[in-house]
């Protein structure tokens, strides 16, 4: 390989590294957020089985490349459901507020049932991480080595090195996430916004598939939705950390209402 070529490959990789970190981090962020109910010990548990399925479900994305980049529909079924968990966490929060004192306590969902909501998600995301992975990946020359999935094996081990990674990341991301929701409850609405976000992102690569052709297929590659997206991704963070209050303070506020 001529090192034009190496370098370029090397780029890409450190580029999609850092996007895998960050979807990574976002699959770790609803992991958190749905174990979070959970007692310690299952909580080990559930972000256990979530990152098994993670993994799971990132590398069989790799290998159905063809399949899931071809079938629009997958693509709007992951849309949907990060959109749904999303919306229902919101609406439940906001609209019910004002109720919250004269219902009973909600019954908590079962540790299984947890980790088949973590599981869905991890298909939804694993999706994007492969939509994402394939969007960088494509612009590399071809190596010619091998063909999986119709993709050129150069291109291929990219995508596999990134997703490594991204795992890798997500494991310690995970854990963290927790013990952050811990101490700062209020990070919830912020995690389940990104949770949504990440679902119109998918929405966008649906309404931009040759088979539906509503958006331009080229517009979720252009640089003014690359700059929309990650700078909503981005504020939605910022702004809800700068917003977010610790336990403590929530107990205080309570009080003196």
């Amino acid at each position: 390989m001529e090192a034009s070529v190496l370098l370029e490959y090397g780029w890409v990789l450190l580029v999609l590294i850092g996007l895998e970190g960050i979807l990574a981090a976002d699959n770790a962020v609803v992991m958190a957020v749905m174990v979070k109910h959970l007692p310690k010990e299952q909580q080990k548990k559930a972000l256990f089985y979530g990152l098994l399925g993670a993994f799971v479900f990132r590398f069989a994305s790799l290998f159905l490349i063809s399949v899931l980049a071809d079938v629009w529909q997958v693509q709007a079924i992951g849309a949907l459901y990060l959109l749904f968990i999303a919306f229902s966490h919101l609406y439940k929060k906001f609209a019910g507020v004002e109720q919250v004192a004269h219902k009973p306590k909600e019954k908590k969902t079962s540790f299984w049932m947890t980790v088949l909501k973590v599981e869905l998600a991890d298909i939804a995301f694993a999706i994007d991480s492969m939509l994402a992975a394939v969007a960088l990946a494509v612009t590399l020359p071809k190596t010619g080595w091998f063909s999986i999935g119709g993709v050129d094996g150069g291109q291929f081990t990219v995508m596999f090195l990134g997703g490594v990674i991204g795992l890798v990341i997500m494991r310690f991301a995970a854990n963290y996430f927790v013990k952050l929701l811990q101490t700062r409850p209020s990070l919830e609405t912020a995690a389940f916004i990104i949770v949504g976000w990440v679902g119109v992102k998918l929405a966008v690569f649906t309404l931009a598939h040759p088979k539906i052709g509503i958006l331009d297929h080229h517009f979720p590659e252009s640089a003014p939705w690359k700059f929309t997206f990650w700078g909503v991704l981005i504020g939605i963070i910022v702004v809800g950390f700068l917003f977010s209050k610790k336990e403590g303070d929530q107990a205080k506020e309570a009080e003196n209402h």
